[in-house]
C-alpha cells in the first residue's frame, strides 16, 4: 500500500479494461486518480467505486482525439489537484481489419487520430505540470505489436508502432527535466471487449485461449491486473532510473 502516496495520476480509457484497472490499483496505493474517457456512465461507475472504498477520484469525460478536451480537462485537474505527476495514456481503439491495400485514408485517420493523436495531446498538456516541478512519469500503452508485426490490423499495429518511437523520443527529451518516459507492450488480455470476442470464437473461449497463447512461454491469456501492476511500478518512485523502455508484459511472447 502507499507506493503512489498524495500523487496525482491521469488514466485516459478508465472505463474499462486496463485503464479501469489501472486506475483502481492507482487509487488503493495512495494516487489521487483523475478518470478519463468517454464513457461517461463507465467512467462514473469507476470514479463512483474507487470512492466507496475510501479513494479519491474524479470523473472528466474526455475524447483524447480532441485537443481542445484534454487541454480544457487537463486545466481543470491542474486547478483541482495542485499538478498531475503520472500520465497513463490507454485510451485507444482497434480499428478495421484490413491490410495496406485496402484501407482508406478514413479507416487510418480515425485509428491515428485516436491511438497516436491522442498519446500526443495527452502528453503535451500533462508535460508542462511535470516540467515546473522538474518529476513525473508517462506511461504509454502500445502493444506487443508495436514491437513485431502479423498479418492482422495493419494500421492499430502501425499506430502502436508509433506510440513506441514517441516514448524513446520523449524520454530521450524531458529526461533533463527528471520527467520519464515508459511503455507497456500487453500480449492478448481478458479485457470486457476480448471476453466478447473469445466467447463467440469458434470452439469458444478455450479454443480462444489456445490459438491466442501458442506463441507465448506462459500458455494463458492476460489479465488486466497482470498489465496494471506493470504500470504502478513504472508510475512509482521504485523506477526513479528507468526511462526509455519498451515494457513487454506478454507471458513470453517476445521472447520467442
Amino acid at each position: 500500500m502507499g507506493r503512489l502516496e498524495n500523487k496525482v495520476a491521469v488514466v485516459t480509457g478508465a472505463a474499462s479494461g486496463m485503464g479501469r484497472a489501472t486506475a483502481e490499483l492507482f487509487a488503493r496505493e495512495g494516487a489521487v486518480v483523475a478518470v478519463t474517457d468517454i464513457n461517461v456512465e463507465g467512467g462514473k461507475a469507476v470514479t463512483a467505486g474507487i470512492i466507496a472504498e475510501g479513494g479519491r477520484a474524479q470523473f472528466w469525460d474526455v475524447d483524447v482525439a480532441s485537443e481542445k478536451a484534454i487541454s480544457t480537462a487537463y486545466t481543470e485537474i491542474g486547478a483541482q489537484f495542485g499538478t498531475i505527476d503520472v500520465l497513463v495514456n490507454c485510451a485507444g481503439i482497434i480499428g478495421v481489419d484490413k491490410a495496406t491495400h485496402e484501407l482508406s485514408e478514413e479507416d487510418w485517420d480515425a485509428l491515428f487520430a485516436v491511438d497516436v493523436k491522442g498519446v500526443f495531446f495527452s502528453t503535451k498538456h500533462a508535460l508542462p505540470y511535470m516540467i515546473a516541478q522538474k518529476s513525473g512519469s508517462i506511461i504509454n500503452f502500445s502493444s506487443i505489436y508495436g514491437l513485431t508485426g502479423n498479418d492482422e490490423f495493419t494500421a492499430y499495429h502501425v499506430a502502436k508502432g508509433a506510440v513506441t518511437m514517441m516514448t524513446k523520443q520523449d524520454a530521450a527529451v524531458y529526461g533533463k527535466y527528471n520527467i520519464r518516459v515508459n511503455s507497456v507492450h500487453p500480449s492478448t488480455v481478458l479485457t470486457p471487449l476480448v471476453e466478447g470476442v473469445a466467447t463467440s470464437f469458434p470452439g469458444g473461449i478455450t479454443e480462444y485461449e489456445k490459438v491466442n497463447t501458442a506463441n507465448q512461454s506462459i500458455r494463458r491469456l492476460g489479465a488486466s491486473m497482470d498489465v496494471a501492476y506493470g504500470v504502478l511500478y513504472l508510475a512509482s518512485d521504485e523506477s526513479t532510473w528507468v526511462t526509455g523502455v519498451n515494457l513487454p508484459i506478454d507471458g513470453g511472447f517476445m521472447a520467442r
